[in-house]
């Protein structure tokens, strides 16, 4: 088994489901590696895939929790990494209020479905959107200079955020896109699965 053999499985669980080429993204590996070392999870259990989409099997969910201990286990007994995750949240909690704010705007003493209908509104979403970001780039590099494969993840939101100010406003939460908030989402399940952390709701 090499390192890709179980990064592959464990980019897969974050992405939920996916294909290799939406694995290797993720991990910025080259695809066609991804694409072996997922045809390998599959022979050995740990992975089911039809028609090029993949999911992590019960198996293979089973496996990774007992890997994470060895892999991760320095990680997570590093007080470096703890506290650049700890940061991460007070930031997380910024961006999910954001991300309310983006979706949803105030109509008197409620709230309602942003329908993106006024630029002004939206912009100064988007400039808070920036400040964030900066604030971003210092916590999620920090965890980068303890776990390098890191730096993915942060060159990832900052491709999204280079989409939203070239005026491709999906890239702030679209689902089906690497927005911003999907790749922060998977940048959190990422440090949750390294940290053995569970997610605020």
């Amino acid at each position: 088994m090499t390192d890709l053999d179980f990064l592959a499985v464990h980019g897969l669980a974050i992405r939920k489901a996916g294909n290799p080429a939406s694995v290797a993204v993720l991990l910025g590996a080259d695809e066609a590696d991804v694409s072996a070392a997922l045809d390998r999870a599959v022979t050995a259990g740990h992975v089911a895939g039809a028609n090029g989409t993949f999911m992590v099997a019960p198996a293979g969910q089973a496996w990774l929790t007992e890997k994470y201990q060895t892999v991760f286990g320095g990680l997570r007994a590093d007080g470096d990494l703890l506290h650049a995750y700890e940061r991460f949240e007070k930031v997380n909690g910024d961006l999910l209020a954001l991300m309310t704010d983006w979706q949803t705007m105030p109509a008197g003493d409620a709230r309602v479905s942003n329908d993106h209908s006024n630029p002004d509104y939206d912009a100064k979403i988007i400039d808070a959107l920036g400040a964030l970001h900066e604030r971003a780039e210092r916590v999620v590099g920090r965890a980068a200079e303890i776990v390098p494969r890191l730096q993915t993840h942060l060159d990832r939101l900052e491709a999204a955020y280079d989409q939203v100010l070239g005026g491709a406003h999906d890239y702030v939460s679209g689902v089906r896109i690497d927005s911003y908030h999907t790749v922060w989402y998977e940048l959190h399940e990422d440090l949750l699965r390294i940290l053995e952390k569970k997610r605020q709701e």
